[in-house]
């Protein structure tokens, strides 16, 4: 249990760090609008899936793949800021969430309708 509350807190300090790196130390200005919302830690502390959404759905594919490159980067820049001996792998992925929860509510709206 006390395990599960660390990846949490782990997950919430990394998120709002990656935030903080990506608008202040990266230079591309296209990652500069990424918003993180999320991150999930493995058990082990070896690998996270940093979780982003963007306004300009049509960069999507674009700004993942810059993400990914500047990986190294940004986990490096959380090294020197969060102290743990080990720090993540990055790997990012494209939050779908908010496209799907709108995919259901307006199926709701339509069954309403009826």
């Amino acid at each position: 249990m006390a395990s599960n509350l660390r990846i949490q807190r782990l997950n919430h300090t990394y998120m709002e760090e990656i935030s903080i790196i990506l608008m202040e130390e990266v230079k591309d200005e296209d990652l500069k609008n990424v918003i993180i919302t999320g991150v999930d830690v493995t058990k082990d502390l070896s690998y996270a899936k940093v979780y982003f959404t963007l306004y300009d759905k049509e960069k999507r594919k674009e700004i993942q793949e810059s993400l990914n490159h500047a990986a190294s980067f940004i986990r490096g820049k959380l090294s020197e800021r969060i102290e743990i001996r080990h720090t993540p792998e990055l790997r990012f992925v494209y939050d779908e969430s908010e496209e799907y929860g709108r995919k259901i509510e307006n199926i709701i709206k339509e069954l309403k309708e009826k």
